[in-house]
């Protein structure tokens, strides 16, 4: 399978149904975000290892969580994994307003040589570099230090979201998570209030606390 077959089935299956998420993948190449020896099978709607028990997500999830998050021009996004740094790029290029040069994504990865991976693949990309943000850290705390957020995504499972995340979103703002088997969209509609939903039937590395040794 090619990218645009990949494309055509994501559209197909109903998973990508933006035209600018759809852009977005043709314009951040998945290939470029896997190590050598799966790249045969970038374009393969799976998940593929990328070392120490991590994965890139299969494109159906990434293209789910991207319709989700409604992303817009100019907003910073706090992406919770950063793993390949594929959805990251997305983030970026659906973000970025080169014009106003406006629009962020901080990317935290808690595994030291899964965050040089990232960037490295993520600095192929030269109108992205000054987009992203890839730091070392606890997810699970967030990263206060850029709140807050207008939008936030983990590409990991929680046992439930993390208070900190509810504490660095707008209001106004939206996460995107895995909670144990489903995804959960959280709505920020006041300090302390927000409006959930979710969706089943999706399988995630569990979220880690801490750094690795």
């Amino acid at each position: 399978m090619d990218k645009e077959s990949l494309i055509v089935s994501l559209k197909k299956d109903g998973y990508l149904k933006s035209p600018l998420i759809a852009e977005a993948f043709r314009a951040v190449d998945r290939k470029d975000f896997v190590p050598e020896d799966v790249r045969d099978s970038a374009y393969e709607n799976i998940p593929l290892p990328i070392g120490f028990g991590q994965t890139i997500s299969q494109p159906l999830t990434v293209a789910f969580f991207l319709e989700l998050l409604e992303l817009k021009k100019g907003e910073k996004v706090l992406d919770i994994g950063s793993g390949s740094g594929w959805l990251a790029a997305l983030m970026a290029h659906l973000v970025s307003d080169e014009e106003l040069k406006t629009g962020h994504v901080v990317s935290v990865e808690r595994i030291p040589e899964l965050k040089a991976f990232a960037e490295g693949n993520i600095a192929r990309y030269e109108n992205l570099r000054s987009t992203v943000s890839v730091v070392l850290g606890d997810g699970t705390s967030g990263f206060p230090d850029e709140a807050p957020y207008d939008k936030i995504v983990a590409s990991a499972s929680a046992e439930e979201v993390p208070a900190a995340w509810k504490e660095q979103l707008k209001i106004g703002g939206r996460i995107v998570a895995p909670v144990r088997d489903s995804i959960v969209v959280l709505d920020k509609v006041s300090k302390d209030e927000f409006n959930k939903k979710q969706h089943f039937g999706f399988n995630f590395v569990p979220l880690v606390k801490g750094l690795t040794n």
